[in-house]
């Protein structure tokens, strides 16, 4: 007679009935029998011993009650509950008295914050409790109108609070009227704003003590860090940035007098010069690729270039780029014309 484990047709638990198991039992309950022909389909009802030999006629198997098969099967399974139970309990009486030993529960150094409203609800949380300093990192260069409005209401809540900002944006944001908005609904001696070339990643700090990190590309998921040497580290990572950043009230500079380029588009020049394709270049600057592109055509109107590959010779001769210039300047291998 085949079993459970070795009909593959009959699978399922150990200790589960299957549907005609269940049907033949109740056949058996009702006629005093089963014949053993008719548990091929059935074999779990041997394995799990509802079933005995007939001792008058072999070929027959008589049911054994529920009661007693309800009982005989519970029995391993009750055993292994009062077993857990043990286990439970004797870990609970170990480390219960410990509890009181540790200052903090390490766990919280590091916090895993899912869904876009649990991370605006902990930004929020945070913005209420600071007191002295909120440092903030923003890649990208066109500011969403949802972003700055949530972004204005954190800043109010931690000024309100005594707190002072200090952000770091990307040079494009210089240009956006959300920042501009923003900029003039926050006290100037509260906020003090910089602005970089090239992409950074997300980070937000309250007074030096909790961190806020991405930790998706999606942004719907972030880390919380209240680890102090991790949290420290974050503000030496955002000092450096800070002291390489221009202050939003003092104008980009720009490396060749006459050349009518803004500082945006010498950044574009320089990115195309190193090879980068369009949506690399707009990927790093924060801003779409048809931004980009409205920047590289300016940016051949200023030089007199006829072409993307003309355009990367008067990169190179106009002084633009210090240094590193490659070959192809052209974009030859661009991507689609997605927005970023």
């Amino acid at each position: 007679m085949e079993s459970a484990e070795t009909n593959p047709a009959h699978s399922h638990g150990p200790r589960e009935l299957c549907a005609p198991a269940i049907q033949l039992y109740e056949e058996a309950l009702r006629a005093g029998g089963v014949s053993r022909a008719a548990l091929a389909p059935a074999p779990c009802l041997i394995d799990m011993a509802l079933v005995h030999p007939d001792t008058a006629d072999d070929a027959w198997l008589r049911p054994v009650p529920p009661s007693a098969a309800l009982a005989h099967l519970l029995q391993p399974i009750t055993r292994e509950i009062d077993e857990r139970i043990q286990l439970s309990t004797a870990l609970s009486q170990a480390l219960t008295p410990l509890a009181s030993v540790a200052d903090e529960d390490p766990n919280l150094a590091i916090t895993v914050l899912e869904g876009r409203p649990v991370i605006v609800s902990a930004l929020q949380e945070a913005s209420l409790r600071a007191r002295e300093e909120v440092l903030t990192a923003q890649p990208g260069g066109n500011r969403l109108e949802h972003n700055m409005r949530q972004g204005l209401d954190n800043a109010r809540a931690a000024i309100a609070g005594g707190a002072r900002l200090r952000h770091i944006y990307q040079h494009p944001a210089r240009y956006n009227a959300r920042v501009k908005e923003y900029v003039a609904q926050v006290p100037p001696d509260c906020l003090q704003i910089r602005t970089v070339e090239e992409s950074v990643e997300r980070l937000i700090i309250f007074d030096r003590s909790i961190a806020y990190i991405p930790a998706g590309p999606e942004h719907d998921v972030a880390l919380e860090i209240r680890h102090p040497a991790l949290v420290r580290y974050l503000v030496q990572v955002y000092e450096v940035l800070w002291a390489q950043a221009v202050p939003l009230t003092r104008q980009l500079p720009t490396t060749t007098p006459g050349i009518q380029v803004t500082a945006v588009q010498q950044s574009i020049a320089r990115l195309l010069s190193e090879g980068h394709v369009d949506d690399a270049v707009a990927r790093k600057l924060g801003i779409s690729v048809r931004t980009c592109r409205s920047h590289i055509a300016r940016l051949m109107q200023a030089l007199g270039a006829t072409s993307r590959t003309h355009l990367g010779v008067l990169i190179v001769r106009s002084g633009i780029v210090r240094s590193g210039a490659v070959d192809d300047a052209t974009g030859t291998r661009e991507g689609p014309a997605s927005e970023s």
